[in-house]
């Protein structure tokens, strides 16, 4: 669990896991901003 600055709990793990299998559904803009973050 990690609590974000705005004081949010997200669960990371979750979060890149929708993240990866929902990538085919991005915008190119999300690609790039994910691709920046380091998420491949």
């Amino acid at each position: 669990m990690e609590t974000l600055p705005d004081g949010t709990e997200t669960k990371l793990g979750i979060w890149y896991s929708n993240t990866k299998a929902r990538r085919d559904k991005l915008t190119e803009e999300q690609l790039v901003a994910l691709r920046k973050l380091g998420v491949e």
